[in-house]
């Protein structure tokens, strides 16, 4: 009999959370779940699954920074993004950290199991809804990971003290991306930066 692939789930949003392993559980061994990427770390290290199905915005630790330190202490497993960011950079920020396959929360259920199949299978999988805007990235404006997650926050209203707090870096650091965010984007005022980030998938409305 063929072993069941073993599967770590990891999102800090409890009811999606239940409802992915109910959907997993059906074929797969779902060894655990966790909410935060610090967690997450921890839990790979311990149990080492197949295969670990990750939220990218997540408390403690940015789930991609969590791939990568994952990658280096499990090597063997295999990462599938399922997030709400559709922003071309975050899904080529994932593919190069090492995930083998980008997921919508907006299209989960069927497309989630087709991902982890393929990815079994030494295959790369990015979910439709998303695939055009990678396929167009390089005409996108490019932000880097930190830049993603300072214009998320700012979106959602936090200050840049708050923001310096919550990444763990300085408040002349937030400043400084923010600064690079504005160019980058020619946009200079924080309402304009809000409806730029929810217009990309980058906050939610």
């Amino acid at each position: 009999m063929t072993r069941q692939a073993r599967i770590l789930l990891a999102d800090d949003h409890p009811l999606l959370l239940d409802g992915v392993r109910r959907l997993l559980e059906e074929k797969y061994e779902v060894v655990g779940t966790v909410a935060d990427g610090k967690s997450l770390v921890l839990a790979a290290q311990q149990l080492r699954p197949d295969i670990i199905v990750v939220d990218i915005s997540m408390p403690e630790m940015n789930g991609l920074v969590a791939v990568q330190s994952i990658s280096r202490a499990v090597p063997a497993t295999k990462f599938i993004v399922l997030s709400v960011h559709s922003e071309p950079a975050y899904v080529s920020e994932a593919f190069r950290v090492g995930v083998r396959g980008y997921v919508s929360k907006r299209a989960a259920g069927v497309e989630l199991l087709s991902a982890i199949r393929q990815v079994l299978e030494g295959r790369t999988y990015v979910t439709p809804l998303v695939s055009t805007s990678v396929s167009a990235s390089s005409q996108s404006k490019r932000l880097t990971l930190r830049q993603l997650e300072i214009l998320r926050l700012v979106a959602e209203g936090y200050q840049n003290k708050e923001i310096a707090q919550l990444l763990k870096i300085s408040v002349k650091t937030v400043e400084f991306h923010k600064t690079r965010i504005m160019s980058e984007l020619d946009i200079h005022t924080p309402a304009g930066l809000t409806r730029y980030a929810i217009d990309h998938g980058i906050a939610a409305a």
